[in-house]
């Protein structure tokens, strides 16, 4: 009997350790989002340093789009929801997409 739970419990537990999927939050440019509105979602949402935010908002800006960070699905999926909320609050179209990370 206690074979069997042991097995059990070993059998539960290799179930469990599988990886989340992550995925990379992808922010869009736009023709209408200041450049200061975007380090400041970088440096809030994204926990950039000024530097970082502004090389990336930079990239952003000349290149079409940049990769913000990457996060597991329920939290990249959270960041988007807080980006659009945020940038319709303020006026903004600025978008963020989700694309799955190898």
């Amino acid at each position: 009997m206690i074979k069997v739970l042991v097995k059990a419990i070993k059998t539960k537990l290799k179930l469990k350790k599988k990886k989340p999927n992550f995925y990379k939050i992808i922010m869009l440019n736009d023709d209408f989002t200041t450049m200061e509105f975007v380090v400041s979602v970088l440096q809030h949402y994204f926990n950039m340093d000024y530097y970082k935010a502004s090389q990336t908002m930079l990239k952003i800006h000349n290149e079409g789009n940049a990769v913000c960070g990457i996060y597991p699905k329920d939290v990249a999926e959270t960041k988007v929801i807080e980006v659009a909320k945020i940038a319709r609050v303020k006026g903004y179209p600025l978008r963020c997409i989700l694309k799955q990370s190898n």
